[in-house]
């Protein structure tokens, strides 16, 4: 479930970074938009570069860091995640924290945006305010032979920009899954045990499709 979540996510957050849109796209451009035009542009990049459907992980590591990561806020994720816990972490523990879910999710899932085919994404209209500052865009993957699958970005409107903060793909939330298995793991072995646990979950993540490459 969770490799599917990745790889429909990555897949579909090119919104507001780097060369994936013109220099001159305005802050302040409609979510929705920039989800429908840099997705386009993701994918375009993922059918004509050999290298990356090959799975070349050193150039897709560089395309996630490039085009994809400035586009989440990685800090109110990994708040969010912790719930309750996150005030009684010291602010050291914090940062490690967000650094280590950070890499756990590049590391973990950057092999699977060499698993995208035949799948098309459609996105639903957007309704909002002017003065809306969190908002979700709604959109469909489709997929030959299998039902519509359902993904919603909650994002917020920040000085950099619109960041996704959540990602919901069929009814399941990504900072509600983990927040689980956080919870879990804090009881057990505490917050110190959480970083570590996420460090060694990010190291086999990063180990795995590296072996299976080499295979």
């Amino acid at each position: 479930m969770l490799r599917t979540f990745f790889m429909l996510m990555i897949l579909m957050l090119g919104f507001n970074t780097g060369p994936v849109l013109a220099s001159d796209t305005p802050l302040d451009t409609l979510p929705d938009v920039l989800a429908r035009t840099t997705t386009q542009e993701v994918i375009t990049i993922l059918k004509q570069d050999k290298e990356l459907r090959s799975g070349n992980l050193a150039k897709v590591y560089q395309l996630v860091e490039a085009k994809i990561l400035p586009n989440f806020d990685f800090n109110r994720m990994t708040q969010l995640a912790l719930g309750k816990h996150w005030p009684r972490a010291t602010a050291k523990q914090k940062q490690e924290l967000v650094t280590e879910f950070r890499n756990l999710l590049v590391r973990t899932y950057s092999s699977s945006l060499t698993a995208f085919t035949d799948q098309t994404i459609e996105f639903k209209p957007l309704t909002m305010k002017p003065d809306d500052t969190d908002v979700t865009v709604r959109s469909e993957i489709r997929q030959p032979g299998g039902q519509p699958i359902p993904i919603n970005y909650s994002m917020y409107k920040t000085a950099f920009g619109w960041k996704v903060y959540d990602v919901t793909i069929d009814g399941v939330s990504l900072v509600t899954n983990y927040r689980a298995s956080f919870a879990s793991t804090i009881r057990q072995s505490g917050i110190d045990g959480l970083i570590k646990t996420l460090a060694a979950q990010s190291a086999r993540g990063a180990a795995t499709p590296a072996s299976r490459n080499g295979s």
